[in-house]
C-alpha cells in the first residue's frame, strides 16, 4: 500500500537504517546536565512566570522535561498493545506490512524502556521524586475502549506532534541540555517512520469503515483528546507540588492560579495543539472527509 508517498516497504527500510540501542544514548558518561534547561521555551513556557527567579524557572523547566518524557512513555504503553492487536489481525498480509508494523511495535517497546531509564536517572540527579499521571494500565484501558479508528487518529496526532517538536523547537536550540536533546533526537529518528506507518494504518482502516464508523472514529478521537487534557491539568498540579518541594518555595494563591493557567495551556499546546494543527495530520483528516478537517481546525485554537 502507498499513501501520500508512504509505503510499508520504504518505511521498513528507513526504520532499519535509523535503529539505535538504548545503551548508546543513556547511561555511563552520558549524564543529564542539571545546570541547563531541558525543554525549549516554546514547549515549557516557564519564562512567562515572571514571579519566579531564573533559577526557579530552570528547575521548573527540568520538571516539565521529566513530565514530557514520562507522558511519552505513558502514551506508548497504549500504542504498543494497539499495534500488536492491529498486526495480529494482518499476519496474512504483505510481508513488508507485517514486518514494518512489528518493527513499529518493537521500537515503541524500546522507547518505553528508554523513558523509564531516563526517569530513574532524572530522579537520581534531580534529588526529588516528581509525581506523574497514571497508572499506565488504567490510561491504556480507558483509551483502548474507544473505536480503533479514533485510537489510531490519536496516535497519529502524537506521532506528527513529535516531528513538529523536534524539527521546530529542539533541533536548533543550543541552550538546552545536550543529553536531553540527544534523547529527543533519537526518539524523533524512529518516530519519523511511525508517523508514516500510522498514516497508512488510518487510511487502511478507513477503507473498511462506513460513513457512520468514520464519524464514530472522529468522535472517539475527540473524546481521547478530552481525556488526555484532563490528565494534563492534573499533571500541572503535580508539577507545582514538585516545584515547591524542590525549591522550598510555596506559591501564593494568586501565583498558583497563574501557574496553573499558563502551564495547563503550555501542556495543551505541547501534547494536543501542536499535533492537531500539523499539516500532515490535517491532510489525513481531510482525506477522511473535508468536514472532519474543518471540525478539528475549528476546535484546535483552544489548545494553541
Amino acid at each position: 500500500m502507498t499513501i501520500e508517498g508512504f509505503s510499508y516497504e520504504a518505511t521498513l527500510a528507513a526504520s532499519q537504517r535509523a535503529n539505535w540501542r538504548i545503551e548508546d544514548i543513556i547511561g555511563s558518561d552520558k549524564r543529564l546536565d542539571f545546570s541547563r534547561p531541558f525543554l525549549p521555551e516554546v514547549l515549557a513556557q516557564t519564562e512567562k512566570l515572571t514571579f519566579l527567579s531564573p533559577d526557579e524557572r530552570r528547575v521548573l523547566n527540568q520538571i516539565r522535561g521529566h513530565g514530557y518524557l514520562y507522558i511519552f512513555g505513558l502514551v506508548e504503553e497504549f500504542i504498543l498493545p494497539f499495534l500488536m492487536d492491529h498486526t495480529r489481525a494482518r499476519l496474512d498480509r504483505d510481508d513488508h506490512q507485517v514486518r514494518a508494523l512489528l518493527q513499529f511495535a518493537s521500537e515503541e517497546a524500546k522507547h518505553i524502556h528508554l523513558f523509564k531509564r531516563f526517569c530513574a536517572e532524572f530522579e537520581a540527579g534531580f534529588g526529588h521524586a516528581c509525581a506523574a499521571i497514571g497508572p499506565a494500565d488504567a490510561v491504556a484501558k480507558a483509551v483502548l475502549a474507544h473505536h480503533p479508528l479514533g485510537v489510531a487518529l490519536a496516535i497519529l496526532q502524537i506521532e506528527w506532534m513529535t516531528q513538529r517538536h523536534y524539527v521546530d523547537s529542539v533541533k536548533d536550540d543550543l541552550g538546552i541540555d545536550p543529553q536531553f536533546a540527544s534523547l529527543l533526537k533519537h526518539h524523533w529518528q524512529e518516530e519519523c517512520q511511525h508517523a508514516k506507518l500510522d498514516t497508512l494504518m488510518v487510511m487502511g482502516m478507513a477503507e473498511t469503515c462506513s460513513t457512520a464508523e468514520i464519524e464514530k472514529g472522529i468522535e472517539d478521537y475527540l473524546a481521547i483528546g478530552g481525556f488526555i487534557d484532563k490528565g494534563l491539568e492534573q499533571q500541572v498540579a503535580f508539577d507545582r507540588e514538585s516545584f515547591e518541594r524542590a525549591t522550598g518555595r510555596r506559591l501564593t494563591a494568586s501565583e498558583a492560579e497563574i501557574f496553573g493557567q499558563l502551564q495547563h495551556q503550555a501542556n495543551r499546546w505541547t501534547f494536543l495543539g501542536s499535533g492537531m494543527t500539523h499539516p500532515r495530520f490535517l491532510a489525513t483528516l481531510g482525506a477522511l472527509g473535508p468536514q472532519h478537517r474543518q471540525r478539528i481546525e475549528s476546535i484546535a485554537p483552544a489548545f494553541c
